[in-house]
């Protein structure tokens, strides 16, 4: 079923461009109707977007099946989607909008914690759902929000953790972190700091940057004086790639270089500037898990390829957690009996903990919401063999590349 959508231009308080699947305004019955937001513009529009795709590839696959089975009925998903430009002011607006004006019974995040906090502080004001598929500062959950839940999300504390420990078996010793000023990436930055030295490497940088910095010689030729054999930036698919340039045009290497959003397919149109990058993904041809809620990674594809024939890029773990975050919202609405009814809906989710295993790997969450499973696997670029898995050995196959040869070196 290929999705249809209608734009429309809503002028005023958000002036936000509406997105719906099927058509916004219908006031149809057996409808369960979703709103979230989508950025077009700005640091998280490539990422936003790649999760909207897997959004639609779940809502295609409820929909061609005739609906979601409630109580002997079956609902179709409607989903409307607006503009949030990147922006948290506007999320703010936007995200009350779908709720006062457009009547949604529940929402998905946006992309990232800095919106998605924003988003938060709407739905527990107005009593809604929020479900969330990106954000994962863990200091989001410890705010009392009542009505979120991260369906796929591992949170921050927990993602350094793979890379970090790889790096300590490759014998590095140095460190040098650095991050942008956003919640995500700073969060991302202090857990790699307490990590790294529990794993023994010393961190010789943890420099923080401005948002919107574009040249970033200064922080790269720091770290290379300062003896770091570990170049870890916590930062945005965006500034990682400038990152990836500008150590070439530089002629500085590490021997390892990790870039959390390396595995991405935006990410791979810097080129050969990739190679040897480490990153991170719980999307990739060889971490296929035994699903019982969902497409499996291969049917996600195929569902992905079909939908999105003309996708500027291909699926990645962003698409992959959204589009895992619908069958965990098809079996919460079932078990809680209702797609309205915000408490029922996350104690559903709670109690749903350690019982859904999804293409994007197990699902459990606690009391607040926070995910406690969808452990990632680190990747490494590899000239000749594209990104290949490399850490845990449980997943490997391929040995790391290490160290890095120089640039000179280089084919």
């Amino acid at each position: 079923m290929k999705l249809s959508y209608v734009t429309k231009m809503i002028c005023g308080a958000s002036c936000a461009l509406l997105l719906s699947t099927g058509s916004a305004m219908a006031q149809e019955k057996n409808v369960i109707r979703i709103g979230m937001t989508i950025s077009s513009t700005g640091n998280f529009a490539l990422a936003s977007q790649s999760g909207v795709r897997g959004v639609e590839v779940w809502v295609d696959e409820v929909n061609s099946r005739g609906g979601l089975d409630l109580d002997g009925k079956k609902y179709k998903i409607e989903l409307i989607q607006r503009d949030d430009r990147s922006d948290k002011q506007m999320v703010s607006r936007v995200y009350e909008t779908l709720i006062t004006d457009d009547k949604v019974d529940f929402l998905f995040s946006p992309f990232g914690s800095t919106l998605t906090a924003a988003a938060a502080t709407i739905t527990e004001r107005m009593n809604k759902l929020l479900v969330i598929w990106s954000a994962s500062n863990d200091k989001l959950y410890e705010q009392g929000f009542k009505n979120i839940f991260s369906a796929t999300q591992e949170p921050a504390s927990h993602q350094p953790r793979p890379s970090l420990e790889l790096a300590a078996h490759l014998g590095h010793k140095k460190i040098a972190i650095m991050y942008s000023d956003e919640p995500f990436t700073t969060a991302f930055g202090e857990n790699a700091k307490e990590i790294a030295e529990k794993n023994k490497l010393e961190v010789v940088m943890f420099d923080k940057y401005p948002k919107g910095q574009k040249d970033f010689s200064t922080i790269i030729q720091k770290a290379k004086a300062l003896g770091a054999d570990v170049f870890y930036p916590t930062s945005y698919e965006g500034d990682l790639m400038s990152m990836a340039k500008q150590l070439r045009q530089l002629n500085i290497s590490f021997p390892m270089t990790y870039m959390f959003y390396s595995t991405t397919p935006q990410f791979q149109t810097v080129g050969k500037d990739a190679d040897y990058v480490f990153g991170s993904t719980n999307y990739h041809s060889s971490l296929n898990w035994k699903v019982n809620a969902g497409y499996d990674r291969d049917q996600f594809l195929a569902a992905y390829n079909r939908i999105h024939p003309k996708a500027a890029y291909e699926p990645d773990f962003q698409t992959m957690l959204a589009y895992s975050a619908g069958p965990i919202v098809e079996a919460m609405i079932q078990k809680a009996g209702t797609f309205t009814d915000a408490a029922a809906m996350k104690k559903a989710a709670v109690e749903l903990s350690g019982k859904l295993t999804l293409a994007a790997g197990p699902y459990a969450i606690d009391e607040t919401g926070k995910q406690l499973e969808m452990a990632w696997a680190v990747l490494q670029q590899q000239p000749g063999k594209g990104y290949v898995a490399v850490w845990p050995e449980a997943v490997a196959n391929e040995k790391a590349i290490d160290p890095a040869p120089a640039w000179n070196a280089r084919k």
